[in-house]
């Protein structure tokens, strides 16, 4: 009934839940830190639940299937057109468009070795084949070599990159993408843009850089440092083209009501955005400081999390279940066969725990 190939399917790991963590390990809510998903440790804007209350009312009916006070808003900030912008349940339901329009069994898709699972999972729904680098991390002349030896439909680029934090300089993507023709789909995910972009300009690659291009397409989402993670919204920008045939595959009404409310007040909360964008990288050279102490390789990061990795002396997955079982939940990173730990930046009181429990353990 179904197809073989499914029944080989990876499934994307997610972290513990707190109500299975508590339920467990017999942990109350508060004494839980939860820095394993890359959430917004300051939560979401007070816009943001202002608006849901007052839009609690709507659940009974559907949204207005145009997003157009949310495109609108997207448009201003990045000086793109409406015709430019696709909405999705979370920038994950963009990719899934773009590999189901784009891939079957004949198909390839070219991805850096290490990087964000779905790209993988989403290729295999396809039965389409998968082509990574062998590089650590993103190494645009070893894609550029794949591309020509494979000529792959999809390319997908993570700048910065999940799980492993590096970003790609603007410069070298842009002219990377002068170099892609047109039957090849290059899908830059940009979920952590707005991290790269305060950290540095030399990092921050813009809808508006890439949006004449033919092939090219922008993702971005409100599950990051808009603190909307639960609410599933995300966005594709590209020309309207790309976007007109995207289009064809979304079901009307994808987000919801609330959603769409929440999203639209957290683009009116500058402070919020500028706040969370200052804990970020106030607290990120204490976790630098503690690597240095423990003798811990930690990637740089151009996002909101940072990773650790170890050496044979320390297993990642015993770090993560022990950390675990104090009440702080961080990603073990061993499914992508690596022994290390990614570390979402939290508050200082959260990070503060986090070195605590930590060096307990290494200690």
């Amino acid at each position: 009934m179904f197809h073989d190939y499914i029944c080989d399917l990876p499934t994307y790991k997610v972290g513990k839940p707190l109500e299975l963590l508590m339920r467990d390990y017999g942990i109350p809510a508060s004494d839980v830190v939860k820095l394993g998903s890359n959430e917004n440790p300051l939560g979401s804007s007070p816009l943001v639940y202002d608006e849901i209350v007052k839009s609690v009312k709507l659940s009974s009916v559907y949204p207005d299937d145009s997003y157009y006070e949310l495109k609108d808003l997207l448009s201003s900030l990045y000086g793109v057109k409406a015709e430019n912008i696709i909405i999705g349940s979370g920038s994950d339901q963009i990719l899934e468009f773009c590999v189901h329009a784009t891939c079957n069994k004949d198909s390839s898709v070219l991805m850096a070795k290490t990087t964000f699972a779905m790209y993988e999972i989403y290729a295999k729904h396809c039965n389409a084949r998968v082509l990574k680098t062998q590089d650590f991390s993103h190494n645009l002349d070893s894609m550029l070599d794949y591309y020509k030896k494979y000529s792959p439909s999809i390319i997908f680029l993570c700048t910065p990159n999940n799980p492993l934090g590096e970003a790609m300089l603007k410069k070298d993507v842009l002219s990377f993408l002068s170099k892609i023709d047109s039957n090849t789909l290059v899908i830059l995910d940009c979920a952590y843009m707005e991290y790269a972009a305060y950290a540095s300009s030399d990092y921050h690659i813009a809808p508006l850089d890439i949006v004449s291009y033919p092939n090219v397409i922008y993702l971005g989402t409100f599950s990051k440092v808009y603190g909307l993670g639960g609410m599933r919204v995300g966005y594709g920008i590209a020309n309207s083209n790309i976007i007109e045939m995207l289009g064809r595959l979304r079901a009307p009404f994808n987000i919801t009501n609330i959603s769409l409310k929440a999203a639209i007040a957290s683009m009116k909360d500058k402070e919020f955005i500028q706040k969370s964008l200052e804990n970020n990288f106030s607290e990120m050279p204490k976790y630098r400081d503690f690597a240095n102490k423990y003798s811990i390789n930690m990637l740089s990061s151009y996002a909101n999390f940072v990773t650790f990795m170890f050496d044979e002396s320390l297993i990642s997955k015993d770090i993560s279940e022990s950390l675990l079982r104090k009440g702080v939940i961080v990603r073990d990173l061993s499914s992508y066969n690596l022994n290390g730990i990614r570390i979402t930046i939290g508050t200082p009181a959260q990070n503060e725990r986090v070195f605590q429990e930590l060096s307990l353990i290494l200690s």
